[in-house]
């Protein structure tokens, strides 16, 4: 039995095949970093293949990011008719140039004759013979078993054998899936137990929540002997979704006193799941357990008497173990821990007891009830401490701005902006056109500074979402603008919030400029690093 057990997360990969989700380029090497940085051991990047540039360019550009993470290219065993050197999937997979790869192979006897329409015996073939020829090329196998337990309970010896034959292949760890989702935990005993007498090497386990118990059946494995739990963060998946990372990952910690991430990181995964639903555009589900607002939320009078007596009396766990927090619905007493695991990414000394706490929990409550969402834009966070502290003051200042927007029948959209800001006691006044009213704002803005601040020269736009908070105020909603932005060494996070998109966008667009400047002014030692109160 592992006491270590590594976590392979899915979320870039499976977590994109769920409805209503659909990363940019961008998007998926912003969470990267962030998964790179909560500590999960493998991630899996996505599929490349011809047909999809995104994971081809994703596989390319993470390289230059030197994560700790096995950045893992996934795919399928050989087609049925090709020799390994000659199948352009396996050969697409070594040339995404990573140290893993995931292979995926049919364990169910119905795939292989009804799906690839192959004989059995030719399924294990292109299973031993695809894992043997991505080893012989250095790389490490993650062999996935697809559909292993639907195969295994409709043919038990046959099931087994393709798992042999990823073995006798050279696969480091075979993954047993529940592909369908269909099994219960009542049935994995005995088949895993069963699987544990026919292999030599390490098995991990990949399910998915089709019948609701995906976190259960997880759980289950590791208990009779899996070194690997496969998930996505937020159960994110297709149908029903995955065995969900921020439940599974907090059991083994907690309860079953398994390492994988660490406790210390586990602490940050109720802000890495905001964070993760905030660049997916999903609204965040505050029932999930762990890391919803509702896990530790109070409303009962008597519950509310007993944990205030003793706290273990209606919670499982203490709260700030995931990064949440203890929240009395009637009395809505929440927010200090959170602001100061914040705090302490610029402000590692920082305290609950200092006083900015307090100030910068007060102002972002005044935002988040107007429907600001900081999770994702840790930019906009940093100004808002770093003014609230005293210590920073913005270097330009809106006086006004329009936009005007042209369609022509046939023709491309033309905006043009016309800004006029305050910077240092003057006035600059400039016009630029854009793609769009957006882009136009941005660059009217940049032309305004640039003579006085060449650096935000650098910056760029990585990202642009909108997301509509109150749909049933019809055209008078409000939306929520995130801008992903860099300047070629760091990206960073800002956040608007108006009923008017353009509104929206020029907070976080000015954002986005006033970190730049607030970062050069740090570095150049033109402003005093901030230091607690």
């Amino acid at each position: 039995m592992s006491e270590h057990i590594e976590i392979y997360d899915s979320t870039l990969r499976d977590g994109a095949q769920a409805e209503g989700i659909s990363y940019s380029l961008e998007d998926k090497l912003l969470i990267a970093r962030r998964l790179d940085r909560l500590g999960v051991h493998y991630i899996e990047g996505g599929w490349p293949n011809s047909t999809n540039p995104k994971d081809l360019a994703f596989f390319e550009r993470v390289k230059d990011f030197g994560l700790r993470a096995k950045i893992t290219a996934f795919g399928s065993t050989r087609r049925a008719n090709n020799a390994p050197e000659d199948d352009a999937t396996l050969n697409t997979l070594l040339k995404a140039d990573t140290k893993s790869i995931a292979l995926f192979g049919k364990s169910w006897a119905l795939h292989a004759l009804e799906v690839l329409r192959t004989s059995l015996e030719e399924n294990v073939s292109l299973i031993e013979d695809s894992v043997a020829y991505i080893v012989s090329h250095g790389r490490e196998v993650v062999y996935d078993a697809e559909h292993f337990f639907d195969g295994y309970k409709a043919d038990r010896s046959y099931a087994l054998e393709t798992l042999m034959a990823a073995e006798r292949g050279g696969a480091r760890i075979l993954i047993l899936c529940d592909t369908n989702g269909g099994t219960l935990p009542s049935e994995m005993g005995h088949i895993i137990d069963d699987v544990k007498t026919h292999i030599g090497i390490d098995f991990g386990i990949h399910a998915h929540n089709d019948s609701g118990v995906g976190v259960a059946n997880s759980l289950i494995a590791v208990e009779l002997g899996a070194v690997q739990v496969q998930g996505t963060f937020n159960g994110y998946g297709e149908r029903c979704g995955n065995a969900n990372l921020c439940s599974i990952i907090p059991n083994l910690e907690l309860k079953m006193k398994r390492t994988s991430i660490g406790r210390e990181k586990v602490q940050q995964l109720m802000e890495f799941s905001f964070f993760l639903g905030e660049v997916a555009n999903v609204y965040h589900d505050h029932r999930q357990p762990f890391v919803g607002e509702s896990a530790f939320a109070h409303k009962g009078g008597a519950h509310i008497d007993g944990v205030m007596k003793v706290a273990h009396s209606f919670e499982h766990i203490h709260p700030e173990w995931v990064g949440n927090e203890r929240r009395f619905l009637v009395s809505d007493q929440s927010g200090g821990a959170t602001i100061v695991s914040k705090l302490r990414r610029f402000m590692p000394d920082i305290d609950k007891g200092d006083p900015l706490v307090g100030k910068v929990l007060e102002r972002v409550k005044i935002l988040e009830n107007q429907g600001y969402q900081f999770e994702a834009a840790e930019g906009s966070f940093e100004l808002l401490a770093r003014r609230e502290q005293g210590l920073y003051s913005d270097l330009f200042s809106l006086v006004n701005f329009r936009t005007t927007n042209r369609k022509n029948v046939g023709e491309s959209e033309d905006a043009e902006a016309i800004v006029k800001v305050s910077v240092e006691g003057g006035v600059f006044h400039t016009v630029a056109n854009g793609d769009g009213p957006v882009n136009a704002l941005d660059r009217a803005l940049r032309k305004a500074l640039e003579e006085k601040f060449p650096g935000v020269r650098q910056v760029h736009l990585e990202d642009y979402k909108v997301r509509v908070l109150s749909s049933g105020d019809g055209t008078a909603a409000k939306v929520r603008v995130l801008i992903e932005s860099s300047d070629g060494k760091d990206s960073w996070g800002t956040v608007g919030v108006s009923e008017n998109v353009i509104d929206a966008s020029w907070v976080a667009l000015a954002d986005s400029l006033h970190y730049k400047l607030m970062k050069d002014a740090l570095a150049t030692g033109d402003m005093d690093v901030p230091k607690p109160l």
